[in-house]
C-alpha cells in the first residue's frame, strides 16, 4: 500500500503560506509531547484513540498526520488507509523535523 508523504520544509512552507486549504493536521503523539511542543494549526488525537475517533477527520479533505519522528504517523496513515481515507499524507520526520526548520530543538 502506498501511502503519500510529504518533506518537513515543503509541509512548513504550505503551513505558513495558509496553501493547505482546508485539510487537517492531525497529531498522533500523546499528551505530554504536545504539551512540550505542537503546531497551532493541528488537532491532537493521539494514536491509541484513533480507531474510536475515525468519525472526526473528513473524508474528502487531505489530511496531514505528524508523530515525534515519523514513525507512529506512517503507521496510522497504514491503517486510516486500510480504512478507506484515500487523502491521508505522512509528513516525513515528525515534529522532530519541524521543530528543526522553526528552530526548536525537540530531542
Amino acid at each position: 500500500m502506498e501511502i503519500n508523504h510529504i518533506y518537513p520544509q515543503i509541509f512548513l512552507q504550505a503551513v505558513d503560506q495558509k496553501t493547505l486549504g482546508n485539510s487537517v493536521i492531525i497529531d498522533v503523539r500523546e499528551p505530554h509531547e504536545w504539551e512540550y511542543y505542537h503546531m497551532e494549526e493541528a488537532k491532537l488525537i493521539p494514536m491509541g484513540q484513533i480507531p474510536l475517533r475515525m468519525g472526526e477527520l473528513p473524508e474528502d479533505e487531505d489530511i496531514y498526520i505528524v508523530c515525534a519522528h515519523g514513525m507512529r504517523s506512517m503507521r496510522v496513515a497504514e491503517y486510516l488507509k486500510e480504512n478507506g481515507f484515500e487523502r491521508v499524507i505522512n509528513v516525513d520526520g515528525g515534529m522532530a523535523a519541524i521543530g528543526m526548520f522553526r528552530g526548536f530543538q525537540y530531542d
